[in-house]
């Protein structure tokens, strides 16, 4: 059962439709609180969904890898968020298909699978919650079909970097040339290629492990 007193108030901030109490009750009494420190895995590829997160402070990347490695960044949960993907392989008990991890430190709350039928056919505000978390993600990864189809790298790279800067609320963002090339599924001397001609355009300024949008 959730129990931490500021959890709760965070719960009933992230409701953005008409929660009832009874609704607001029933998450509290199935939800556990689980922290993460940044970088730390919310879950694994190939594994079975135990919970269903929503996210009640700070963000989660979520991405899909292959066997040589490469990483394809999908989307980002932030603040009262879900992934839809977990949502629906716990319904139809299959083994999740992609990776989350912490961006920044996070609280997330985890209601367990089979929960989910009890809040369904009590709970009408859940079901169009679920429903608009699947809207979002639907437009987000079109978003990345789109992008990987018909952008160039380097509308990718700043999209992705204006991405970032607007999940943490900051201009300056911390990542690596390296880890950048993983995000977006091309190499590093691409990357820093690229970041070099966006410096002498006047859209960022490098420092060491840093990129700030100007």
């Amino acid at each position: 059962m959730l129990k931490h007193p500021e959890s709760i108030e965070k719960l009933k901030r992230i409701a953005e439709f008409d929660a009832s109490e009874d609704f607001l009750n029933d998450l509290k009494r199935y939800g556990q609180l689980k922290i993460l420190k940044k970088g730390e895995i919310l879950f694994e590829e190939n594994t079975a969904i135990r919970a269903i997160p929503i996210i009640l402070k700070g963000s989660v990347k979520v991405y899909q890898s292959d066997d040589d490695f490469k990483e394809l960044l999908l989307y980002y949960l932030k603040e009262g968020d879900t992934c839809i993907m977990s949502v629906l392989n716990g319904l139809y008990n299959e083994n999740n298909q992609l990776k989350a991890v912490a961006y920044e430190d996070s609280e997330i709350l985890l209601l367990p699978v089979h929960k989910l039928g009890i809040l369904t056919k009590k709970h009408p505000e859940w079901i169009n919650y679920i429903f608009r978390i699947y809207h979002q993600r639907f437009q987000e990864l079109l978003d990345v079909v789109n992008a990987v189809a018909f952008k160039k790298m380097d509308e990718r790279l700043h999209s992705f970097l204006k991405k970032r800067a607007e999940v943490s609320g900051k201009r300056t963002i911390q990542i690596t040339h390296e880890e950048l090339g993983n995000e977006l599924g091309t190499a590093r001397v691409v990357i820093s290629r690229l970041l070099k001609q966006m410096e002498n355009d006047g859209l960022v300024r490098l420092s060491r492990n840093k990129i700030t949008l100007l």
